[in-house]
C-alpha cells in the first residue's frame, strides 16, 4: 500500500513544453515541476518563458527556457538538444504550442489559414519527428518516453468559424494515432497520445465569446458566452489545473498502457 503517489511522480524525469510562456503550457510547466520534473519550457515569448522557468526555480523546482519556432525544423533539433544537454535525456514532450482564430470560412485568407497549419499541424509532427528520433534506443536520450500531443474538442465536432482550427486538431488527433502504433510496432517505448479540452477559460479561451460576436454569430458577448457555456453539461467552463492534470497522467507511469488514446477533457461537451 502507499505507491500510488509514486505512479504519477516525474522524479528524474525531463519534459519539453512547447508554448510554455503562458497559459496552459506555463501551467503545465509549474505541475511537472511540482511532480519532480525536470522542465525545459519552449516558446517564441522570450521573456514570458524566461519569467515562467525563474518562477518554477523560485519554488524550488528546476527549469529552464529555450526560445523555440515550433514551425522551424533546425529550432526543433536545437530545442531537443538544448534539453538533453541541460539535463541528460528528455523523456516527455508536451506538444502544446498552437493558435486559433476565429473567422467565416468564406472570409478566411489562405495565408492565415496556412499559417495556423504551420503552427497546429507542423509544429506537433515535427516536435514528433525529433522526440521520437531522441527517445529511441539509439537516439541522444534512449529511454523512450511518452509524447501528448495538444488537440481540442474541435478535433472531434463540427465548430462555426474555426474551420482552420478543426482541421488542424482533427489531424493531431490521427497523427497521434498513427505514431502511437508505429512507436509500437517499432517497440521503442514511446508512447503517444492527444488531450482534447473543451473551452478552458486562458487568454484563448476569454477571447472566444467577442470573437463569436465579430463574425457575427451571437448577438453581444454575453449570449456568446452562454452559448460555449451551454454545450458543458458540467456547468462551468474548464480551467488551466483541469487540463494540467491530464497531462500529468499521460506524462506518468501510471498511464503506462495508454497510448494512441483521445484524452476528452470536455466537461461533458461531447458527450452530448
Amino acid at each position: 500500500m502507499g505507491n500510488s503517489g509514486s505512479l504519477f511522480s516525474l522524479r528524474d524525469k525531463v519534459v519539453l513544453v512547447t508554448g510554455g510562456g503562458r497559459g496552459l503550457g506555463a501551467a503545465m510547466g509549474k505541475l511537472f515541476a511540482d511532480a519532480g520534473a525536470e522542465v525545459m519550457l519552449s516558446d517564441v515569448l522570450a521573456k514570458e518563458g524566461e519569467e515562467i522557468a525563474k518562477e518554477i526555480c523560485d519554488m524550488g523546482g528546476t527549469a529552464k527556457f529555450v526560445h523555440h519556432d515550433v514551425t522551424v525544423e533546425p529550432e526543433w533539433e536545437s530545442a531537443i538538444a538544448a534539453t538533453v544537454r541541460a539535463f541528460g535525456r528528455v523523456d516527455i514532450l508536451v506538444n502544446n504550442a498552437g493558435i486559433e482564430h476565429m473567422v467565416l470560412a468564406s472570409e478566411e485568407s489562405v495565408s492565415a489559414f496556412r499559417r495556423l497549419m504551420e503552427v497546429n499541424v507542423t509544429g506537433v509532427f515535427l516536435g514528433c519527428k525529433h522526440a521520437i528520433r531522441a527517445m529511441s534506443p539509439d537516439g541522444a536520450s534512449g529511454h523512450g518516453g511518452s509524447i501528448i500531443n495538444m488537440s481540442s474538442i474541435a478535433g472531434k465536432v463540427g465548430m462555426p468559424a474555426v474551420t482552420a482550427y478543426c482541421a488542424s486538431k482533427g489531424a493531431v488527433s490521427l497523427m497521434t494515432k498513427s505514431l502511437a502504433v508505429e512507436c509500437g510496432l517499432l517497440k521503442n517505448g514511446i508512447r503517444v497520445n492527444s488531450i482534447h479540452p473543451g473551452v478552458v477559460w486562458t487568454d484563448m479561451g476569454s477571447a472566444l465569446p467577442e470573437q463569436l460576436v465579430n463574425v457575427g454569430l451571437a448577438p453581444n458577448p454575453e449570449a456568446a458566452r452562454h452559448m460555449f457555456l451551454s454545450g458543458h453539461p458540467i456547468g462551468r467552463f474548464g480551467s488551466v489545473p483541469d487540463v494540467a492534470s491530464a497531462a500529468l497522467y499521460l506524462a506518468s507511469d501510471a498511464a503506462s498502457w495508454m497510448t494512441g488514446s483521445e484524452f476528452v477533457v470536455d466537461g461533458g461537451y461531447t458527450a452530448q
